[in-house]
């Protein structure tokens, strides 16, 4: 480790060290912690400091020694017992996750009673009282009583000439529409339907069954399907697999089963149908074929790929799965149980605020390069470079 530091020290420029020596003149009357957290501070805030630092633990990250394979024999063994140690952690991981599966479905019944008055306020079956919706405002968004006043007055107006809505007209497709995730899915013609949607609702497996959830899309009767629920079945690997174990790092959705959707005639949105014209090779005739073929839907995610035994899948369809598996997980986390906060607004806020923008800014700032480039006359690109990879919409 001296070797290390002392090359790390002779590539950093002396003067980048000015700062930290300025710091340990000045705290010298201080305690020798109170020093050593300044100067890493100081140490840290230092980018050539850091990128050195950075450019040593690459280095180091992930390069096997090959001492494991410099141990005797006996040693080995003694490898292969941790090792062995290891697997039956891994089994004790899976029951904790079996007893998490347990308390998830325990709360999942207290939580139901509250989903389902929110289902009945949303599809008017129940009118909440004005103690149920007396809502304290933030301090900063509390209103004098004179905009109060001139805020009510203002809606009572509105209320006046339009009819009185019943529930939360188009709930849950304002809440798809709010969601990126969902509403790249969602088409035009998607949107007469979804306003049909009264509820989502989240079912677990029974006790002693294979580890699942079921997602069920409760509709109120409509001219597209006879269907009043649809549903969408996650089946999940709770315990490590035999011939790996070592990859286990919970329960993994394996696949899912959608279900049949019994549409109207001529109601079918996930089809399409196209008219194309076909010429004769002998006669030169013209005729024209008319060809159904499926259409971009939301509703197509009630169909997804199967999975064959073998678990082997193309890449395209490993790709539709993975999205699969990443929205049904995000409706099942997010969408269910903080559905009214997706309906505002605000919890697309929360979700940004847990982003960092410095990556967008750094692509900001690549984009500006890029420009700077493009418009310098001397500018020539190498021709040898590659064109950029597309990416494909799932």
């Amino acid at each position: 480790m001296a070797d290390i530091d002392n090359k790390d020290q002779a590539e950093i420029d002396p003067a980048d060290m000015e700062d930290v020596e300025e710091v340990e003149e000045e705290e010298t009357g201080e305690d020798e912690n109170s020093k050593a957290r300044q100067l890493t501070v100081q140490m840290m805030q230092n980018p050539q400091i850091l990128a050195a630092l950075q450019e040593r633990l690459d280095g180091l990250n992930g390069s096997p020694s090959g001492y494991i394979e410099s141990l005797p024999k006996v040693v080995k063994r003694r490898v292969n017992a941790l090792k062995n140690l290891q697997v039956k952690c891994a089994h004790i991981e899976a029951k904790f996750y079996e007893e998490v599966h347990e308390l998830e479905r325990k709360y999942a019944a207290l939580y139901q009673p509250l989903f389902d008055k929110r289902s009945d306020i949303v599809k008017a079956a129940y009118e909440p009282t004005d103690e149920e919706c007396e809502w304290k405002a933030d301090e900063e968004e509390e209103l004098t009583d004179e905009m109060k006043e001139k805020a009510k007055l203002e809606e009572e107006k509105k209320d006046e000439e339009k009819e009185d809505p019943k529930g939360i007209p188009e709930f849950w497709l304002t809440v798809f529409k709010n969601v990126d995730l969902l509403s790249d899915m969602l088409q035009e013609h998607d949107e007469p339907i979804l306003k049909h949607l009264q509820d989502i609702k989240v079912k677990f497996s029974d006790p002693g069954e294979p580890m699942s959830f079921t997602l069920e899309f409760h509709f109120e009767p409509n001219d597209f399907f006879t269907n009043t629920v649809l549903t969408k079945t996650y089946k999940m690997r709770s315990e490590p697999d035999e011939s790996d174990p070592f990859s286990f790092d919970g329960p993994e959705i394996m696949c899912c089963t959608g279900c049949t959707i019994e549409w109207t005639k001529g109601k079918n949105v996930t089809l399409k149908t196209i008219k194309k014209k076909q010429k004769h090779k002998g006669r030169g005739t013209v005729r024209t074929v008319t060809k159904t073929v499926p259409n971009d839907s939301f509703f197509n995610f009630f169909t997804p790929p199967e999975v064959p035994e073998n678990g082997e899948l193309d890449e395209d369809s490993e790709a539709v799965l993975a999205a699969d598996f990443e929205i049904g997980h995000f409706i099942r986390e997010r969408i269910v149980p903080r559905a009214v906060l997706y309906f505002t607004g605000e919890a697309i806020e929360d979700d940004d605020d847990d982003y960092d923008e410095e990556g967008e800014e750094a692509d900001d700032e690549e984009g500006e390069e890029e420009a700077d480039e493009e418009n310098d006359p001397d500018y020539e690109p190498k021709k040898d470079a590659a064109p950029p990879a597309e990416c494909k919409q799932q």
